[in-house]
This record gives structure tokens, C-alpha cells and sequence, in this order.
């Protein structure tokens, strides 16, 4: 706004004193800035926080699976323990005779195969069943001979699968189909 001076002159102007409204609205809006920056410092503290939080929950979950892969065969190591009693008791008995060395190792192998099965561990041994090209592997087929055609007519080495996961195939002979 422009007033002419007490002169009359039009070309001087002199200045008006700011109402009281623009006071205030001056002052408002410097409280708003002040409660925005507040705000946002507090939102900068609030994210650097989560950050860390994260940061140290990272860090456990790292030291846990750390330790989780440090053990995880240990109950099944501590299952173990029998069978390596059994297999170092029967080597440390003198001049036995081989029946009784068969009957030591035949217990030594059930207990074996019961820490395996009680661990998920199961054998394959598909001798007369229908070969099946997800558990088998065929080393070579023969005429059927008294067996039905695509059955296993022989089993090489025995496969093995560990919660339903097949970890070797077995390897088989397969009745040829006519």
C-alpha cells in the first residue's frame, strides 16, 4: 500500500505499519514451522530407532541360524552314541568265532537303522515291485522270467529317502515289457 505524503507529493510513498493480522499471521506460521520441524525431527529420531531395532534383530536371527546349522545334527549325533559303543565293544573282543561276530553285527545294524528311521531315514528296496523312474534307477532290463514285465527284478544298491526327499535312487534290474 502507497499513502501520499503530508506534501501532497503522489511520487513519495510512504510505508504503512503492518496490521495486526499480518502480525499474527506471521507468528502463526512461524509456530507451524517450528511444530513442523519438531515433527520431523522427531520422525528423523523415530526411523533411526526402527533402524537400529532392525539392525540388532538382523543380527540375532543371523546368530541364531548360525547356531541352529551349528547343532542341528546333534540330536541325531547324541541317537549315534549307542551304535558306536556297539560297533567298538564288538572290535575290542579277542578270538571270537564268526557266528557270534555276525549276531554283534546284526544287532550293530538294527540299532543303526532304527536312529535312521527314527530320523526320517528310509531305504528303498523295491525287489517285485513296479518300477517307478522317481525312486529307481534302471542299470539294465532282462526277459521277465517268472516276474510280471516292468517290474524290479533285482536290486543293485539299495536308494534311500529322508522325509520324503529322495536322496539316491535305488539302482535296479527291470523285467523287460514283451
Amino acid at each position: 500500500m502507497t499513502a501520499s505524503t503530508p506534501s501532497g507529493d503522489p511520487n513519495q510513498t510512504a510505508e504503512v505499519a503492518p496490521t495486526t493480522d499480518t502480525a499474527d499471521a506471521t507468528v502463526t506460521l512461524a509456530a507451524q514451522v517450528e511444530a513442523l520441524q519438531a515433527e520431523l525431527a522427531q520422525l528423523r529420531e523415530d526411523t533411526l530407532r526402527e533402524r537400529a531395532e532392525l539392525e540388532n534383530q538382523r543380527k540375532r536371527m543371523t546368530r541364531e541360524i548360525d547356531m541352529a546349522r551349528k547343532f542341528a545334527n546333534e540330536r541325531l549325533l547324541s541317537e549315534l552314541l549307542p551304535v558306536i559303543d556297539s560297533l567298538e565293544a564288538g572290535l575290542a573282543v579277542q578270538a571270537d568265532t564268526a557266528a557270534h561276530l555276525r549276531e554283534g553285527m546284526e544287532l550293530t545294524l538294527r540299532q543303526l537303522m532304527k536312529v535312521a528311521s527314527d530320523n526320517g531315514l528310509i531305504v528303498v528296496d523295491p525287489v517285485g515291485q513296479p518300477f517307478d523312474p522317481e525312486r529307481h534307477q534302471a542299470m539294465s532290463m532282462v526277459d521277465p522270467a517268472g516276474h510280471a514285465p516292468g517290474n524290479v527284478v533285482q536290486v543293485y544298491q539299495k536308494g534311500w529317502v529322508l522325509n520324503e526327499r529322495l536322496l539316491r535312487p535305488a539302482l535296479v534290474v527291470v523285467a523287460r515289457h514283451d
